[in-house]
């Protein structure tokens, strides 16, 4: 039977392909987005994470196409980089509005029908940076961070519902963001990648893939890296 799956920030990049990589999977997918238009092929709805009345009618639009979310994907996020000493205090509680309270806004929408069904899959996308660390991302960093102290303590709260909740963090990946770095920038960064290259937003995507699949129904609070061992140890 084909599920019901929702990807925040499901537009482009990491979280297109991974939204991709579900429907190819065969689960009915949908996207939210915040601007232009939704993807090709996909149910897209207008949302903000950071808006909880927005996130909730998000979700009411995604039951009424395609059923209650049986696989979340909490991909949406922001960056707003500078060093510490110049970083706003603004800057820095819009950057974990979004990263951090946006996947508690759709987590808990979506565990209420989970936990009934005693069904689900919950993944969050967070980052090397938060388990390594970066100058100059100290706001990233910590949202990043953040996400796999509440991913785990939300695996153990219902764990015994069959709802797994796991995290991947991916490395520097293919994107618009990393195709714009200088390339003396590009180069240094892969000098430090044990693989030696960026990773593609598709090999992210079937990571989640599997989290997402019934072969990781024994996997809960795990978090998988997808850095081509940048962060190995942490």
């Amino acid at each position: 039977m084909s599920r019901s799956a929702l990807v925040t920030g499901g537009s482009r990049g990491i979280g297109l392909a991974i939204a991709r990589e579900l429907a190819a999977a065969g689960d009915n997918v949908a996207v939210t987005y915040r601007s232009g238009d939704p993807p090709e092929g996909l149910f897209g709805v207008s949302c903000d994470t950071t808006d909880t009345t927005q996130v909730d009618s998000a979700f009411t639009q995604v039951e009424k196409e395609q059923g209650p979310v049986d696989v979340l994907v909490a991909n949406a996020g922001i960056t707003k980089d500078q060093l510490l000493a110049l970083t706003s205090e603004e800057d820095f509680s819009a950057v974990l509005d979004t990263n951090l309270t946006g996947a508690f806004r759709v987590a808990k929408r979506a565990v209420r029908s989970m936990m009934r069904s005693r069904d689900g899959r919950i993944i969050l996308v967070s980052s090397v940076v938060g388990l390594l660390g970066s100058g100059g991302q100290t706001s990233y960093a910590a949202s990043k961070a953040g996400l796999v102290g509440f991913g785990r303590s939300l695996a153990r709260e219902i764990g015994s519902r069959n709802v797994t909740v796991n995290i991947v963090a991916p490395g520097f990946i293919e994107t618009g963001m990393t195709a714009e770095l200088p390339e003396d920038r590009q180069a240094e960064i892969k000098k430090n990648i044990p693989l030696g290259r960026y990773g593609a937003p598709e090999e992210v995507a079937s990571t989640v893939r599997f989290l997402a699949s019934p072969s990781a129904a024994y996997i809960t609070g795990a978090v998988i890296p997808v850095d081509g061992g940048l962060g190995m140890g942490h």
